[in-house]
């Protein structure tokens, strides 16, 4: 059920969303396009938790009868209020879990599309097989979500796994479900090259950040050094015979990205300034967000790459996700891309955090 301060709360929402209904019929308001979006997109969030509410009440009103009946003198009709009690009861508490979940601010990121970057650790060559192992986990996962996935940059071993590769996932909430899988992820495995059969653990960091757009980042022309040069890959063979690849760096912080994937140099260089430009928003929130230490240690680990979030484990067929305790018997399929199920933990976790912090309970 819920408590009166939920219900002011509510109350209040409800209110809002009146308000915004006469903004947004406001002439003023509509011959301003990106206030108008920005106040359509607020209505949108303000609604569902609006007729979650209505629902609520009613339903509530329901249960109240249903009660009442249920107390009294009709033998048949006690009986009858009883099983609708039984019934109204799961859906109140439903009901109640579902506002809680509404009240907590949606993060604007989630709905960003999403640049992912994984590095091979330490391991040697079986980090690099590591590394080609999760980002063909994270392509299938987003062809099963309908995701595009393009790559921006890709550095191989010499055994065909990957050293660095960058690459932009586009689609329905990519950021929201992918965004809890930056961190050190460990695998204990017998390695391909291992004759005595001796497990090995090896490790490879996955990056997870919300793409930046114009309006995010401006880069002064002045601030950036464009080196060209000729792509080469694995063991230094051509890649191509024109001088295509590209090195960006941003001079104030000393960021650098280099593309060389494509065979166009635009190409190349429009792919090295989105990756720099999402870099640099990333180095501006980690700065924001060093601010609020605390806040960020009470969230799902405390998003510092350097910590070991998962461990794959080949000879007992179980991932771990140590943050949230996630254990699973089947690495065939979690490598095939079904991670629903870890992803809405992960998710499901971080809500109920969120809610102690804004004090819903």
């Amino acid at each position: 059920m819920l408590d009166d301060h939920l219900v002011q709360k509510l109350e209040g929402v409800q209110a809002r969303l009146e308000a915004l209904d006469q903004k947004l019929s406001d002439p003023a308001v509509l011959a301003k396009p990106e206030q108008y979006t920005k106040l359509a997109r607020e209505r949108s969030e303000m609604a569902k938790v609006v007729n979650a509410y209505i629902e609520y009440k009613k339903v509530e009103a329901e249960l109240t009868e249903a009660r009442e009946l249920a107390r009294g003198d009709d033998t048949d009709m006690k009986e009858l209020a009883r099983e609708e009690v039984e019934e109204l009861e799961p859906q109140i508490e439903t009901l109640t879990d579902r506002i809680k979940l509404l009240l907590v601010p949606a993060d604007p990121d989630d709905s960003r599309n999403t640049l992912l970057e994984i590095r091979a650790g330490t391991g040697g060559e079986e980090a690099a097989l590591f590394a080609g192992d999760l980002f063909r986990m994270y392509s299938r996962y987003a062809e099963r979500q309908g995701w595009k996935v393009e790559i921006m940059s890709r550095s191989e071993s010499e055994s065909g796994g990957i050293k660095e590769i960058v690459a932009l996932v586009s689609g329905k909430e990519v950021y929201g479900k992918l965004r809890f899988e930056a961190g050190v992820h460990r695998v204990q495995r017998v390695p391909v090259t291992e004759s005595q059969g001796r497990i090995h653990t090896s490790a490879a960091t996955v990056a997870v950040l919300p793409e930046a757009q114009d309006v995010d980042v401006q880069i002064a022309d002045k601030d950036l050094r464009i080196d060209i040069y000729r792509s080469s890959g694995p063991g230094g063979q051509s890649v191509n015979t024109t001088d295509s690849a590209v090195r960006v760096t941003h001079i104030p912080s000393g960021l650098v990205v280099i593309c060389q994937d494509e065979k166009s140099q635009h190409k190349n260089k429009a792919q090295a300034l989105k990756i720099l430009k999402t870099r640099i928003l990333e180095v501006e929130r980690e700065k924001q967000h060093a601010e609020m230490q605390d806040q960020r240690k009470s969230l799902v680990g405390s998003g510092d790459r350097s910590e070991k979030i998962r461990t794959y484990n080949f000879p007992q067929d179980r991932l771990t996700d140590h943050r949230i305790g996630y254990t699973r018997h089947d690495l065939a399929s979690v490598l095939d891309g079904d991670l629903d199920d870890l992803i809405m933990s992960l998710r499901e976790h971080h809500q109920v955090e969120r809610l102690r912090q804004e004090g819903i309970s």
